[in-house]
């Protein structure tokens, strides 16, 4: 039921976000969202996730959190088999951009700029044993 829940939600964000041009469901809380397309590892299909970012220079960056599940969410699964994504950002800014997953110390500075700014995610830390990917957009 939470599954269903969950996609009903995100489906509902999407289209909301997609009509207004992130006007609504651009943030959330004052916190950014942009709206990652990635093409399915199985089944090859388009597949749209509103998530949370902050920026790196000139690049984005997102966090597979599933909100400190302990399981990573489907989406990291379709951007490690294919990391060549589309990005909408509010406004309507539309890109082409190469996920690149971050290790190390470089994962560690990008997980704490985005804790600090949304303290959820230390939580979300705290709740699991996996060690959270982070990823960062390019664009191409």
């Amino acid at each position: 039921m939470k599954r269903l829940f969950m996609k009903v939600a995100g489906g509902t964000h999407t289209a909301l976000y997609r009509v207004t041009r992130g006007k609504v469901g651009g943030t959330m809380l004052k916190v950014p969202i942009l709206l990652l397309i990635t093409r399915g590892r199985k089944s090859g299909k388009q597949r749209t996730n509103p998530i949370v970012y902050t920026r790196d220079g000139d690049n984005l960056v997102i966090i597979a959190s599933k909100g400190g599940a302990p399981t990573n969410p489907d989406w990291y699964y379709n951007l490690v088999a294919n990391p060549e994504v589309t990005v909408e950002l509010p406004g309507g800014e539309t890109f082409k951009a190469r996920a690149r997953e971050v290790h190390g110390d470089e994962r560690d500075r990008l997980f704490a700029a985005q804790a600090e700014l949304m303290p959820g995610f230390k939580e979300y830390e705290a709740k699991t044993t996996r060690v959270i990917p982070v990823f960062v957009l390019e664009r191409v």
